[in-house]
């Protein structure tokens, strides 16, 4: 599945420069894998002006790609769901860019592009391409999940868990490896509720952006095969590009609009 429809600009009008946000990380690993993914959006789209900002972490911050960029900009985060980070951080730092014409797309999450990526990890560790009567039975997958204190990000999460359940024939339970009220579910949690209704054959689809403590965490405490993080899969470079895109062809009604069409002091809070 892949989005089409760049919304081109009109002759003579640059296109907005994409800026992607990462969360950013400790592990070296997550940086180069965030480089490698944007490499694949340039490719996808040659000509397209494409930048990288963290929220924490690692450089350069978001706030210093957006000083630095001039024009107009979209703001995609590289965000699974909703939560503090897209409702707030995202929505105040692109109201107080230096110039006007900045815009804020959805998270990536949920969408079909995410379940292909997923799928694929799953096939890449060792999930089989066919699941026999048997198989359908005795298998079930955990959707592993950073967590979040955002009821609105465990929605997403569920929705891409019934996605993907959708997709593999098996159930597919959401967890979490920072539990919270609104995220209750740990990955060995998981683990014991699969195996109690009879699912001994579990896999853990890693739900994560990149490599990082939180991934290998839900990675150790699979009982069966882990995939890696979504990373640069091919259909993460076009979620970028798609979620750009419907961004760009919103109206925002004042400068540096949310895609919610909320200024950002309007979102609730986590």
């Amino acid at each position: 599945m892949t989005p089409s429809n760049p919304h081109r600009s009109r002759p003579g009008s640059p296109a907005p420069a994409l800026v992607v946000v990462a969360h950013g990380s400790r592990d070296p690993r997550a940086l180069a894998t965030v480089t490698a993914l944007l490499e694949r959006v340039r490719e996808l789209r040659p000509g397209l002006t494409v930048r990288l900002g963290h929220i924490e972490l690692n450089e350069p911050l978001l706030t210093d790609t957006l000083a630095a960029t001039a024009g107009r900009a979209v703001l995609v985060p590289l965000l699974l769901g909703r939560g503090y980070h897209v409702k707030h951080d995202i929505p105040e730092a692109a109201a107080s860019a230096p110039h006007l014409g900045t815009r804020v797309a959805a998270p990536l999450g949920p969408h079909p592009l995410l379940v292909d990526a997923l799928h694929d990890r799953l096939a890449e560790a060792g999930w089989p391409d066919r699941l026999g009567r048997a198989a359908r039975r005795t298998g079930g997958v955990i959707l592993a999940a950073a967590g979040s204190r955002d009821p609105d990000s465990a929605t997403d999460t569920r929705r891409t868990a019934d996605l993907l359940a959708q997709r593999l024939g098996v159930p597919v339970v959401p967890a979490y490896a920072s539990p919270t009220a609104a995220s209750p579910l740990s990955v060995p949690a998981a683990v014991r509720a699969l195996t109690a209704r009879g699912r001994h054959r579990t896999a853990v689809a890693s739900y994560f952006t990149a490599p990082g403590r939180f991934a290998t965490q839900c990675a150790d405490a699979a009982p069966w095969i882990a995939s890696a993080p979504l990373g640069d899969h091919p259909a993460m470079a076009h979620l970028l590009l798609h979620r750009y895109d419907k961004a760009r062809a919103t109206t925002p009604a004042t400068p540096a609009t949310p895609a919610t069409h909320l200024p950002a002091r309007q979102l609730t809070s986590a």
